[in-house]
């Protein structure tokens, strides 16, 4: 269940010691508010449906699995399956059609009221998939970290979040220095923070207008090819890391965690363990990678002076 990348968002502080407690009439626990809200059919006419659903899976009934301060949840969803160019192939036939029957070919308003009348006729016949993305909340350092690279699908988790809360104060990470600078700075040669390493892996752009855009796989940061595209100007927009021997990543200039690896340093710690069912294997895995993530925030926070987030 380990995560494979992570887009963090930061709440106030305040509210991690809110999210757990007890229910009461005013304040509900996490899990309990996300079941307000959960995953629904998508509807016949409908082309998308959205909702929460018990991480563990069918089997559980918990909308947010805890480990220690750590919270997993799972926002779930059903999409039909219904490509543009079946719509597009379809309304061209009936234009055609009309055209042949009364000797015009029909304006815009028409196109546009044929192309609807064929998504109402052509979604109840379409196929759906499921989706799901998972995230968790650490609550002693107030970030969510979704498993995506998306801002887009990261941004639509937490806003479900708001709304199955009725507030939610969540915000992107915010830099106080330009990561596309740090991420220079330590391919250049400035000291890395403790544990962090070099991978062999980056990507440079221009910084003029040209927009110019390098990527660099499988090769030490230390060689000529690299050094030239620094002398050039170049600055790193995403770069390779490994912290601890633990973890490998990417880290964006967007402060999105890519390509999320756990290597044998962090994963022989499960070796050997003997689990009495597979929850408990999956608290083992989710409470290594919680640990591990919150290493790996510690760090970026201090490195890129993560802004905090008020009430």
């Amino acid at each position: 269940m380990f995560f494979r990348n992570l887009t963090f968002f930061r709440f106030p502080a305040e509210l991690g010691t809110l999210l757990p407690a007890a229910s009461s009439d005013e304040l509900q626990s996490l899990g309990e508010r996300l079941a307000t809200m959960p995953l629904q059919p998508v509807g016949t006419l409908e082309l998308s449906s959205h909702g929460f659903v018990p991480p563990l899976g069918a089997g559980s009934e918990a909308f947010a699995h805890a480990v220690g301060t750590a919270q997993w949840i799972a926002l779930g969803g059903e999409e039909r399956l219904l490509p543009a160019a079946v719509i597009n192939a379809e309304l061209a036939k009936r234009l055609d059609e009309v055209e042949e029957r009364e000797r015009r070919r029909p304006g815009g308003r028409a196109r546009k009221r044929m192309k609807e009348e064929i998504v109402h006729e052509f979604l109840p016949r379409a196929f759906t998939r499921p989706t799901r993305t998972d995230a968790y909340f650490d609550l002693d350092r107030c970030f969510i970290a979704v498993d995506t690279s998306s801002r887009r699908t990261a941004e639509g988790v937490v806003s479900a979040v708001r709304q199955a809360m009725g507030s939610f104060p969540a915000l992107p990470l915010n830099a106080e220095v330009a990561p596309r600078g740090v991420l220079t700075g330590w391919i250049a040669g400035e000291p890395l923070p403790d544990g962090l390493s070099l991978g062999e892996d980056c990507e440079f752009r221009s910084a003029g207008d040209d927009g110019a855009r390098v990527t660099i796989r499988s090769l030490d940061m230390g060689s000529e090819e690299v050094t030239q595209h620094l002398e050039a100007g170049m600055q790193c927009t995403r770069l390779a890391l490994v912290l601890d021997d633990h973890v490998s990543f990417e880290l964006g200039e967007d402060l999105v965690v890519r390509k999320l690896r756990f290597l044998e340093g962090a994963v022989d710690a499960l070796d050997g363990q003997e689990h009495e069912d597979v929850h408990a294997e999956l608290d083992a895995r989710f409470a290594l990678m919680a640990g591990e993530v919150g290493r790996l925030f510690d760090v970026l926070e201090q490195a890129l002076r993560l802004s905090e987030v008020g009430s």
